[in-house]
């Protein structure tokens, strides 16, 4: 692990569920609660559509880390969506550890409506543990391919 540097202010893409985390972002946004400015929010219907692959593109177009938050469980907005979203995370983050992400980088919460300082404060843990990673290693290029005649 290298020493965080000074300057360097990592990239977090968030998915936040419509209807408590995204709630939860704005409640502190309104309460005027101090957070980093480093999370590129998108707002999703339910934590549970969250493609595995939304987040593995995210890495490889440049985000540094990515945080999944949904409903607690027992309060989603689709019964049971955040728990279809836990397994999914729980599957993701041992492929990750097989691409040699290491697993700091993508993050897994639950925030409610009526939780703006837990929203602030876990942008800034994600941020910091991000932060002492450093960078994200470049995804390379795919090539696209050539059709043969």
């Amino acid at each position: 692990m290298t020493k965080p540097s000074q300057t360097y202010e990592p990239t977090i893409v968030a998915f936040l569920c419509n209807w408590c985390s995204y709630a939860g972002a704005d409640l502190a946004g309104v309460s005027r609660l101090q957070y980093p400015a480093n999370v590129r929010v998108i707002r999703v219907p339910c934590s549970g559509r969250v493609d595995p692959l939304y987040i593995i593109k995210a890495l490889q177009q440049g985000a540094d880390g990515v945080l999944v938050s949904g409903c607690h469980p027992g309060d989603c907005h689709y019964i049971s969506g955040n728990l279809v979203a836990r397994r999914k995370f729980a599957m993701l983050k041992n492929f990750l550890e097989y691409l040699g992400i290491e697993p700091a980088r993508v993050q897994f919460s639950w925030v409610s409506a009526s939780e703006g300082q837990r929203f602030a404060s876990l942008v800034e843990k994600v941020v910091n543990d991000v932060k002492k990673l450093n960078a994200a290693p470049k995804f390379p290029r795919q090539r696209k391919a050539v059709a043969v005649a």
